[in-house]
């Protein structure tokens, strides 16, 4: 059975005393670890370590940073990178993400070139890929993912795949309330699983991929139900440790 993650990404949100809080209280909501799923919140930069802490030692709880430099070192003022990212014990890291894309214009050279540099740390990476409205409008949502795995994980050696995730982000339906339905997602979840094992092999049939659009707890089980979402990488609704509990115990619910 392919691995099911819980994620969260906080965007710029929490501070480190917030992000201590957070991760005692989710504790508190765990009595035992997840035995079906994992979970990862993706905190800024200066709370990785924060989470990091009140984590330690928890089985089946991950820490992951937003991004990552594609350089080990050198004259990059504001980045990060990987081996930054390990040295502070975080295990995963966010690639690609539609907002990244946007407001810093991310190619795609650019990002293959942080996935690789990720992976050869040996990080989790969660690769985002995902539609504009215009072109799910346009009908052109299938040919903008496939372009968007082709040309970053395109020339990925099958030996990287134990450490590649896919997150699917409708960017229609980030922070606007709607929701793709659960038979959009797994239209797309499928497609996607697909066109990885066209281009990486069959051994791409055991990579998650997560639903990244507006997860709620009211249409949380509904998704978790379709056969090719094993997840999701939730945006607001991550912020308040109730909420993405309530969210996970979706999955145990699923998968039970």
């Amino acid at each position: 059975m392919r691995r099911k993650i819980i994620a969260g990404n906080w965007k710029m949100y929490k501070s480190p005393a917030e992000t201590r809080e957070f991760g005692e209280e989710l504790k508190q909501l765990y009595k035992t670890p997840p035995k079906d799923y994992e979970i990862c919140i993706f905190p800024t930069y200066l709370c990785i370590d924060s989470l990091v802490e009140s984590w330690k030692g928890l089985e089946g709880f991950h820490v992951g940073a937003q991004n990552c430099h594609w350089a080990n070192m050198g004259a990059y003022t504001g980045e990060i990178s990987a081996a930054m990212l390990v040295d502070v014990q975080a295990d995963h890291v966010l690639i690609g993400h539609s907002e990244r894309r946007q407001y810093q214009k991310e190619t795609h050279q650019e990002l293959q070139a942080k996935v690789m540099a990720a992976l050869g740390f040996d990080l989790q990476v969660v690769y985002c890929c995902g539609e504009m409205l215009d072109d799910r409008q346009a009908d052109k949502h299938f040919d903008v993912v496939t372009r968007q795995l082709d040309e970053v994980l395109g020339k990925l050696h099958p030996r990287a795949l134990p450490n590649l995730i896919v997150a699917y982000e409708p960017v229609w339906a980030i922070g606007t309330g709607v929701t793709a339905t659960p038979a959009q997602a797994q239209e797309m979840h499928a497609f996607i699983r697909r066109h990885l094992k066209k281009i990486l092999g069959s051994k791409a049939e055991r990579t998650p991929i997560l639903y990244g659009g507006s997860v709620k707890q009211n249409n949380a089980l509904s998704l978790f139900s379709m056969g090719d979402i094993d997840g999701a990488l939730i945006g607001g609704a991550s912020l308040q440790a109730g909420d993405f509990w309530a969210i996970a115990q979706a999955m145990s619910q699923a998968l039970s």
